[in-house]
């Protein structure tokens, strides 16, 4: 049996402002760094051990992982980073509070541009400071591969993609039996779409509660045979409320 946790990055300082983050790179909360603390704690006290840890380029995702590390004393296992693990792009909304977004253009409307497959909101503009094309990180990108904004579709053509062709083979080459992919929201929840084959309309009702480890187990083809969540139901059903609510006035 193989298993792979995804691990949402804890509260970020935009997160408690009720912001879109997107690509902007912010730092964790105190309360996101709590949250990573605990995480950290939950898969060692439940017996993990990783071989290897994935994660994107922002640091609310790095810190989160370098934190669920410490905890479990793995700050010595080999990490990879990729900007195909990456949050959405949000496009113009990025630094937008998605409450008075809300009361602007409505909470149906920014329900679609958050949750919606195919629908991404307005790009940003290619001057804009905001545009990832000026970040050294990203260097290395043709300007196709750099969004001005994003559907969670276009995450999907992104993340799938990484978890395919280079994460499962490495799984596979190198015998893992455990691995952690501290990510984000949308990128993660590209990944457990394409896992479950979860339909394009029913992925607009997944939210992904803030560092609360979600287990997948596979068998030795990388098959998906059972996924859940580790911690306290009431808790993890609380923070997924909190998710949910992001988008309302």
């Amino acid at each position: 049996m193989k298993r792979v946790v995804l691990l949402r990055h804890g509260e970020s300082v935009w997160n408690k402002e009720n912001r879109f983050t997107g690509w902007t790179d912010v730092d964790l909360s105190e309360t996101g760094v709590k949250e990573a603390i605990e995480g950290g704690k939950t898969l060692k006290n439940n017996g993990f051990i990783f071989d290897k840890a994935y994660t994107s380029y922002l640091k609310r995702a790095v810190k989160t992982l370098n934190q669920v590390l410490d905890i479990m004393d793995l700050d010595w296992i080999p990490v990879a980073k990729s900007w195909r693990l990456n949050e959405k792009h949000y496009g113009m909304l990025q630094g937008l509070n998605k409450t008075e977004t809300a009361a602007k253009y409505g909470e149906d409307q920014v329900k679609i541009w958050r949750r919606s497959y195919d629908i991404a909101p307005a790009p940003l503009e290619a001057g804009d400071s905001r545009n990832p094309r000026t970040d050294v990180r990203y260097n290395s990108l043709t300007d196709k591969e750099i969004p001005l904004t994003e559907s969670l579709l276009d995450t999907v053509n992104r993340a799938v993609p990484y978890w395919e062709n280079v994460i499962v083979p490495e799984i596979k080459q190198n015998n893992y039996n455990q691995i952690i992919i501290a990510a984000h929201g949308n990128s993660l929840r590209a990944i457990i779409k394409f896992l479950k084959n979860i339909s394009d309309e029913e992925i607009v009702s997944l939210n992904l509660p803030t560092a609360v480890p979600y287990v997948f187990e596979f068998d030795d083809n990388m098959k998906p045979v059972k996924d859940y969540f580790l911690g306290d139901p009431e808790e993890i059903k609380r923070k997924m409320d909190a998710v949910a609510n992001q988008g309302k006035k």
